[in-house]
């Protein structure tokens, strides 16, 4: 059995949760709250294993409540804002319930919970940059053991490695969970081309191209050598006059 806190300061948002949770007779709804200083005083009585936050709420946000917590809970986000799933990871959140979520969703979430996973909110949160805009401005990636997030139009050059991309800034390299094909789909293709199977490049970082006997070299600004492939020549060809 999991003892549970609802901390939402929208009855509607408190109802929908309560509906999805009879769906998981082990959860055990001890208390609800529509505010963050209400929340602090009844988590800290209760000391339930899972609660439900919101995050944009009066008096208190959801990070703030949860720096006054005598211990920490497992904690799903249930928010109609995108721009704190980075924030979520770093809290250590199990999930982040964007509202309107589904049935299916809340499922998921909870199976989470079930098998104590802490590593699904990296993803869930680059997913959440990536899918709030067309062409997203920001991109979370790693740097050393942790994550941050870093403007596309830093970014020089995007190379595959593995599964993975290794993104190429003036003086840093990154790494991103996504794979190069899936980047090249959410990146602006007005700024962003492909001059390689395993490789894509900023058109605003490149110095100069050199031509020579049967293909082309592209320097980026910060001096990386980048090789054009005869099957993504055209792609080159386009910028030049």
């Amino acid at each position: 059995m999991k003892k549970v806190i609802i901390v939402d300061d929208e009855a509607a948002g408190r109802k929908l949760i309560r509906e999805y949770m009879s769906d998981f007779p082990e959860l055990v709804l001890v208390g609800e709250a529509n505010n963050g200083v209400d929340a602090v005083k009844m988590i800290n009585e209760f000391k339930p294993d899972l609660i439900f936050l919101d995050i944009n709420m009066p008096g208190m946000n959801g990070f703030e409540m949860l720096a006054h917590l005598e211990e920490l809970p497992q904690i799903i986000f249930s928010t109609a804002y995108d721009q704190y799933a980075l924030k979520a990871f770093d809290v250590h959140a199990i999930d982040y319930l964007l509202k309107p979520y589904t049935r299916e969703r809340f499922k998921q979430a909870l199976e989470h919970v079930r098998i104590e996973k802490t590593d699904v909110l990296l993803p869930l949160a680059e997913q959440v940059i990536l899918e709030q805009a067309k062409y997203p401005k920001r991109i979370i990636v790693q740097s050393g053991k942790k994550y941050i997030t870093i403007a596309t139009e830093n970014i020089q050059r995007i190379e595959a490695w593995g599964d993975y991309c290794r993104m190429h800034t003036l003086d840093q390299v990154y790494i991103s969970n996504f794979g190069i094909s899936q980047l090249v789909e959410k990146l602006n293709p007005d700024t962003f081309i492909r001059v390689h199977r395993s490789t894509v490049i900023n058109i605003h970082s490149i110095k100069e191209i050199n031509k020579f006997p049967g293909g082309y070299d592209v320097v980026m600004l910060n001096k990386d050598i980048v090789n054009v492939s005869r099957s993504y020549i055209d792609n080159l060809r386009k910028l030049m006059f």
